[in-house]
């Protein structure tokens, strides 16, 4: 009987910990766009930039310490919400990471359009009509003063 409520425990534990992970993702999870037509859309209603990124998330160093160190931030999670719409046009390599075939040939056709030259990461600052306002990639900055750069290209 004792190794029953044992073996409850640590599944009941399991659970808990599965819980909270996942809750603290959603949690610091930011508003990226699931499409780009979504990100225009949203650009025009609440007239605000479009930070559109393209990345290498599972290959590119960069682009994995831009996520890490920008995105993922405290400051600019709290910035992007009030001030930008964000799309990631991510090219993953591993198989596992593929993305559906529509956004892959979006993220392509993004590419050709934003970013012909194959930079990665590319940060594009497009305005709602789709014009490019400045471009940047990653910098070994803070938060803070990477907001004031994507803000600089903002007039």
């Amino acid at each position: 009987m004792n190794s029953c409520l044992i073996l409850k425990y640590f599944k009941l534990k399991r659970f808990v910990c599965f819980v909270f992970l996942v809750s603290s993702v959603f949690v610091s999870a930011q508003e990226w766009q699931a499409t780009f037509s979504d990100a225009v859309s949203v650009s025009v209603r609440e007239k605000k930039p479009i930070v559109l990124v393209f990345s290498g998330s599972d290959w590119c160093a960069p682009c994995i310490k831009l996520e890490r160190d920008i995105w993922q931030s405290k400051e600019f999670t709290a910035y992007s919400k009030e001030n930008y719409v964000l799309y990631r046009a991510d090219f993953p390599r591993k198989k596992s990471n593929q993305l559906a075939g529509d956004i892959t040939e979006q993220n392509r056709k993004l590419a050709e359009t934003y970013n012909p030259k194959g930079y990665f990461p590319l940060v594009v600052v497009l305005n709602p009509n789709k014009e490019v306002l400045g471009t940047t990639g990653y910098k070994k900055i803070t938060p803070d003063a990477y907001i004031s750069l994507l803000n600089s290209f903002v007039k």
